[in-house]
């Protein structure tokens, strides 16, 4: 396999608006992905996400810079670089979500790339690659459900 570049492509039922929000703000985000997320929406910004309890110290922080914010096409970040670098290619993931209007909704393309990049052997490669596309398996068919719900204001 060529664990390059992790792609879904996913048709939501509400606006390009409405999807870039749910994708780009913190306060969206924890709703259908992480369980933490603390970072301005704004190119450059910095913060973390968290998956588990974080606050009791049973969780995960996963480091998080916005790299592109252009509303409502496209928001990108890249996450997972260690602790006192910035993110760059070669010690993180690029995570992309491009979005264009789809009749009365919106098509969302999610791209994550930088695996190879990272100078892991080939077993790391593999199993980071595997670990995060279950992730994206798993958190990604939440998001329609939950922007349509936003998109109504529900």
């Amino acid at each position: 396999m060529e664990f390059g570049t992790i792609e879904r492509e996913i048709h939501i039922d509400a606006s390009p608006e409405v999807v870039f929000d749910v994708v780009s703000s913190p306060e969206h985000l924890r709703e259908w992905w992480p369980d933490e997320a603390e970072f301005p929406a704004v190119p450059g910004g910095e913060g973390r996400i968290g998956f588990g309890n974080c606050a009791e110290g049973d969780g995960t922080w996963m480091r998080f810079t916005v790299v592109e914010a252009v509303p409502p096409r496209l928001f990108s970040f890249r996450w997972t670089h260690p602790e006192g670098e910035p993110a760059a290619s070669g010690n993180s993931n690029l995570v992309v979500f491009a979005l264009e209007p789809a009749g009365t909704g919106t098509l969302l393309r999610m791209t994550e790339s930088g695996f190879r990049e990272r100078g892991w052997d080939e077993a790391k490669i593999a199993a980071e690659y595997a670990e995060h596309t279950t992730g994206w398996d798993h958190y990604l068919p939440r998001l329609p459900t939950y922007a349509a719900k936003v998109g109504a204001g529900a």
